[in-house]
């Protein structure tokens, strides 16, 4: 898992839903929602994870941003760590679902690493894998 990541979004409303939808079944939950009044901002998403560096985790959620913060301007490739090959194939099957286009099948890549590609309603390339023989 990383630590944080900043995604450039054209939609919020169909990024979260997408976002929510692909990231479940590898343990990763939205736990702020930073949506402005004229429908920009940013999602925070975490597996409730202990404090790093970057993330004070108050009450159950982590909070770092201040009102200063801007969104990234370019695509983005990210890779999530998945906790089992069931839960990559979940990944890319709920992600097709909520709007992604397809970008690599789920199936073992560089020898034991299984993992799944999406690219997401604004065009970054998102990745689900775990590192396993089983």
């Amino acid at each position: 898992m990383f630590d944080h990541v900043g995604i450039v979004f054209r939609d919020l409303s169909t990024a979260g839903a997408f976002y929510r939808a692909a990231l479940a079944p590898l343990g990763v939950k939205m736990m702020e929602d930073h949506t402005q009044a004229d429908g920009t901002g940013w999602l925070v998403f975490s597996t409730g994870a202990p404090e790093s560096p970057f993330f004070v985790v108050a009450a159950g959620k982590p909070t770092f941003w201040t009102e200063d913060h801007e969104s990234a301007r370019s695509p983005a490739h990210i890779a999530f760590k998945a906790p089992s090959r069931g839960a990559v194939d979940a990944f890319h099957s709920a992600g097709l679902a909520a709007g992604a286009r397809n970008n690599g099948d789920p199936g073992v890549r560089r020898g034991r690493y299984y993992c799944a590609y999406l690219i997401d309603p604004d065009g970054n390339n998102i990745e689900a894998g775990v590192y396993a023989d089983a």
